[in-house]
C-alpha cells in the first residue's frame, strides 16, 4: 500500500472520509486555535482540525492541524494499513523504511502556489492567519510545521526540513535552527563565511509525506524530496521558486521566498516558544531573520500549523524515532525483538524483546539508551507485554521490575538545551547532557520459567477477541 493523496487538500479529504475531521469555524488565531488544537490533541479520539472563518480573514484562508497525531492517520500518511494497531503498524513502517527506494523529484511547468503572488514591497504577511500559538509565546509563528529549503553552494544539495519561523513583520521572519549542527545551519553558514545572504524559501502547506520527510534525520547529502517521493510511491511535483530558483513542491500552499541575512549584518529576538516538553525551554534569543521577498499562495491556501504541545501529546500518532531505534538494535545484532515505542513525546522509550539469554535485556537497554534523544527513561520488557500500551508497561515495572537490582544509570547523556531539568548555569557552559535510567522490567532470566504465569489474555488471544468482537465492543 502507497499513500495516494496528491496534495494537503487531497489528504485532508481523505481524514474526512474517515470520520476523524472536523471543522472549526471563527476561532481566534491569538491562542484560541491553538488552545482548540492542544484540547483536541488530548481527545481519546484526537480529531484532526480544519479552522475557518477566522476572525479579520477572508473565508477560504484556513489553518489544518493534528494532521498526523493520532496513528490512524499518521498510517494514512504513509501509505499503511489503517485498521492496523499502532504496534503492527509502526512495524509495517519499520521494515517499509528500510527497503525504501527514493524518487527523485520531478520539474513541472505550472505550479499550483503560483495562483497569487506578492513581490517586493507588496510583499505583506498579514493576510495570512498566523497563529499565536502558546500564552507566553514570543509572537505568531507561520511555521510550526513548515519546510525551509536551501540549496548547499559547494555540492548543490537541496535540503529541506523542519524549523520554526516567527513571523516579526510584513516582509520579515526568523528562523531558529535549534543548534549549530542542524544542516540549515551549516548550509546558511557557508553563505556568511563568504559575506553572502544565503538564497531561502519557506514552505507552508505541504502534504504530509514531506512533513514527514522534512521531520526525519536524514544524511547531509540525501534528499527529502526523494524520501517523500518513496513514501508516496510517486514522484514529487516541483517548480522553481521565481525568485530563488530553489526547487519547490508545486501543491504547496503557501511559499515564501528571500534571503537569510548574515548575523553579522542583524538578528532578531526569537521567541520564547512553547516546546515539545511542555516547557519553554529559553527565553528570547538572536536569530537569523529571512528578508521575504516573494510571498507565493493558492486560492483559499491552507496553513499546515504542527505546535508542540505537551506531552504525549506529540506531531506523529507512530513515534518514528522508536522505529529506527528498533531497527538499530537489530543492526547491532540484538535478536527477538518484539517492538519498540516511544511515550510522552518520545522521552521514554520502551523496547519488548523475547529473552535468550542473560543480558539480552542488558543489551537492548543499553543501545536504545545510546540511540534515545533526551530521553531519561528507558524501559526493557518481556514479549507478552505491548510495548505501545503505556499501562501494560507500568505493570511490567512494577510488577516484573526490582528498584534495587533492575535499574541501571548512565551518566553524560544525549540530551539537548531543550531539556527543562539542565540547570541554566549548565546550558550556559554548553553542557547539554543528561542521565538515563534502564529500567530492566522483564521476568529475571534465571527464573523467569518459575515466575508467576500471568492471568491475562495474551496479546495473540486478545487481538483474536478484537478481530471477532470489535465491531460489538466500539459500536
Amino acid at each position: 500500500m502507497t499513500a495516494v493523496y496528491e496534495d494537503l487538500r487531497d489528504f485532508i479529504e481523505q481524514v474526512d472520509a474517515i470520520g476523524a475531521l472536523r471543522r472549526v469555524p471563527g476561532a481566534d488565531p491569538h491562542i484560541e486555535i491553538g488552545a482548540v488544537t492542544e484540547v483536541a490533541a488530548g481527545m481519546p479520539d484526537c480529531p484532526a482540525l480544519l479552522f475557518d472563518d477566522i476572525p479579520g480573514f477572508p473565508r477560504g484562508f484556513r489553518i489544518f492541524t493534528n494532521a498526523t497525531v493520532q496513528a490512524r492517520r499518521a498510517a494514512l500518511a504513509l501509505g499503511i494499513d489503517t485498521g492496523l494497531t499502532p504496534i503492527e503498524a509502526l512495524k509495517v513502517w519499520k521494515d517499509k523504511r528500510s527497503k525504501l527506494e527514493p524518487i527523485p523529484p520531478v520539474a513541472v511547468q505550472r505550479a499550483a502556489f503560483l495562483e497569487n503572488s506578492q513581490q517586493g514591497r507588496d510583499v505583506d504577511l498579514s493576510i495570512f492567519p498566523t497563529p499565536h500559538w502558546h500564552r507566553k509565546d514570543g509572537g505568531p509563528y507561520i511555521g510550526s510545521g513548515s519546510l525551509v529549503i536551501m540549496r548547499d553552494p559547494d555540492t548543490g544539495w537541496i535540503n529541506a526540513s523542519i524549523y520554526r519561523v516567527q513571523v516579526h513583520a510584513k516582509n520579515r521572519v526568523t528562523i531558529q535552527f535549534d543548534h549549530m549542527g542542524r544542516h540549515g545551519n551549516m548550509i546558511a553558514q557557508k553563505y556568511w563565511d563568504r559575506g553572502q545572504s544565503c538564497p531561502v524559501a519557506v514552505v507552508n502547506g505541504e502534504d504530509p509525506a514531506l512533513f514527514i520527510a522534512g521531520f526525519e534525520y536524514l544524511p547531509a547529502g540525501v534528499s527529502e524530496y526523494a524520501f517523500a517521493g518513496a513514501i508516496k510511491g510517486r514522484a514529487i511535483e516541483m517548480c522553481d521558486g521565481p525568485v530563488t530558483g530553489l526547487p519547490l513542491p508545486a501543491r504547496a500552499e503557501i511559499i515564501l521566498e528571500g534571503r537569510l541575512v548574515p548575523p553579522s549584518e542583524m538578528t532578531l529576538p526569537e521567541g520564547p516558544f512553547g516546546e515539545f516538553t511542555g516547557y519553554y525551554a529559553a527565553d528570547a534569543r538572536p536569530a537569523p531573520v529571512m528578508d521575504v521577498t516573494a510571498v507565493h499562495y493558492r486560492s483559499n491556501p491552507v496553513l499546515l500549523g504542527s505546535p508542540p504541545m505537551k506531552p504525549p501529546r506529540f506531531h506523529f500518532g507512530l513515534p518514528f524515532r522508536a522505529a529506527s531505534i528498533w531497527g538499530d538494535l537489530e543492526a547491532a545484532g540484538v535478536t527477538d525483538v518484539r517492538g519498540a515505542w516511544q511515550h510522552v513525546s518520545q522521552l521514554m522509550t520502551v523496547v519488548s524483546i523475547e529473552q535468550r539469554y542473560a543480558g539480552h535485556a542488558k543489551r537492548a537497554g543499553l543501545i536504545a539508551a545510546a540511540n534515545s534523544y533526551m530521553g531519561r527513561l528507558v524501559v526493557i520488557v518481556d514479549e507478552d507485554v505491548d510495548p505501545s500500551n503505556l499501562a501494560d508497561v507500568m505493570w511490567a515495572v512494577t510488577t516484573r521490575a526490582e528498584p534495587s537490582e533492575s535499574v541501571d544509570i548512565i551518566r553524560d547523556a544525549w540530551s539537548s538545551a531543550l531539556d527543562p531539568r539542565i540547570p541554566p548555569e549548565a546550558k550556559l557552559r554548553g553542557a547539554t547532557s543528561h542521565s538515563k535510567m534502564i529500567i530492566d522490567a522483564c521476568k529475571p532470566f534465571a527464573w523467569r520459567k518459575d515466575f508467576p504465569p500471568s492471568s491475562a489474555l495474551s496479546i495473540e488471544e486478545a487481538r483474536e477477541v478484537e478481530r471477532k468482537w470489535g465491531h460489538v465492543l466500539k459500536g
